[in-house]
C-alpha cells in the first residue's frame, strides 16, 4: 500500500489511475481491490462523524453489539445498551457496530460522494449505463466485530479509512449460497442478512483491507465483515444500474409467478436485455397483480 498524505488536498482525486484502470477490468461482475486517497478526510474522522449521526434522523442509523454470529438472524441482533453518539464516541471499547446510511443527504458528504463517483461514472456508463440512486453509507467498527453474512442490491466500492478488516466475498448468483426464493423474497423487501453453512466459506475469497485499500462488491455478492484490532471506518459509495434494477424486477416478477403456482423464469447474466418479462412485470405490477 503506498503511503497517504494526512487530509487529502482540496481538488485531489479519490481514485487514483491505477485504481480506476484495475476498476475498469473487473466491473461489473467481478471483486476487485483498489486505492484510494481518502485517508485522514476530516469529515470521515470519529468527532466528525458523531456529529454526522447526532443529526441524521433516526430511520437513517443502525448500531447493535459487534460481536455476532456469521449467521445471526436479524431479531436476534442484540442492542449495546448506548444511544448513537455514545456509540461512536467510545467505539474503541464498547463491542459495536454502527452505520451511518444515506449520508449524501448531508451536503458536505453529498458532494463527497459526487467527487468519487465523477471519477468512475465514465467506466460505469459504458458497461451498464448511467449511475442510478446514488448513495453513500459510512460503517463505524469495535476491534474484533463481525458483520454477517449478507448481500446488499447495490453496485458498491467500500473504502477502509480508518484501522483494519477483513472482508471475505462470495460468488454472485450462486443459487447454493442464495437460493431463488431467498432472492425473490429480497427484492420484495426482505432482510439483507443470508444464511449460514460452515461449507460455504471455502467458496470465499478472503480481502485484507488496510486505510488506503477499497473493494469493488458485484451486486449482491454475499459477502462478510471481520474487523481487525483496532477502531475501523469504512465509507461505502454504491449506485444502481440497468442491469441491478432489472435484476429486482425480474426475482419480483418471479416471486409473483410462484405465488400464483405459475412456472418461473431464469434471471440471466444480462438480466437488463430481458425485455419482455420486464415488460409484462411492469404491466402487471400496474394492474395491481
Amino acid at each position: 500500500m503506498t503511503a497517504h498524505s494526512p487530509i487529502a488536498p482540496a481538488g485531489a482525486s479519490t481514485f487514483p489511475d491505477s485504481a480506476r484502470a484495475t476498476f475498469a477490468a473487473a466491473y461489473p461482475d467481478q471483486p476487485v481491490r483498489l486505492t484510494h486517497e481518502l485517508v485522514g478526510h476530516p469529515l470521515l474522522g470519529l468527532d466528525a462523524l458523531a456529529a454526522l449521526a447526532e443529526r441524521m434522523p433516526s430511520s437513517s442509523v443502525e448500531y447493535n453489539l459487534g460481536k455476532l454470529p456469521l449467521g445471526v438472524r436479524p431479531e436476534d441482533t442484540p442492542s449495546n445498551g448506548l444511544t448513537l453518539g455514545e456509540t461512536i464516541r467510545t467505539i474503541e471499547i464498547n463491542g459495536s457496530w454502527a452505520v451511518l446510511k444515506n449520508v449524501e443527504r448531508d451536503a458536505a458528504y453529498g458532494a463527497l460522494l459526487d467527487a468519487a463517483l465523477a471519477e468512475l461514472e465514465p467506466i460505469v456508463a459504458k458497461a451498464t449505463g448511467p449511475m442510478l440512486h446514488r448513495e453513500a453509507f459510512i460503517f463505524l467498527t469495535s476491534p474484533g466485530s463481525v458483520t454477517p453474512f449478507h448481500m446488499d442490491p447495490e453496485h458498491n466500492i467500500l473504502l477502509q479509512i480508518m484501522g483494519t478488516k477483513t472482508m471475505t466475498v462470495f460468488p454472485a448468483r450462486d443459487e447454493n449460497l442464495v437460493p431463488a426464493r431467498k432472492s425473490e423474497d429480497f427484492h420484495n423487501g426482505g432482510h439483507r442478512n443470508l444464511t449460514w453453512q460452515d461449507g460455504f466459506k471455502s467458496r470465499g475469497t478472503a480481502w485484507p483491507l488496510a486505510p488506503g485499500d477499497a473493494i469493488h462488491v458485484p451486486v449482491k455478492a454475499p459477502h462478510f465483515v471481520e474487523n481487525g484490532p483496532a477502531v475501523s471506518v469504512s465509507l461505502s459509495v454504491t449506485w444502481r444500474s440497468e442491469r441491478s434494477v432489472a435484476e429486482g424486477e425480474l426475482h419480483s416478477f418471479n416471486a409473483l409467478l410462484r405465488r400464483r403456482g405459475l412456472p418461473v423464469g431464469t434471471v440471466g447474466q444480462r438480466p437488463e436485455a430481458q425485455g419482455v418479462r420486464r415488460f409484462v412485470y411492469r404491466v402487471m405490477r400496474k394492474l395491481g397483480a
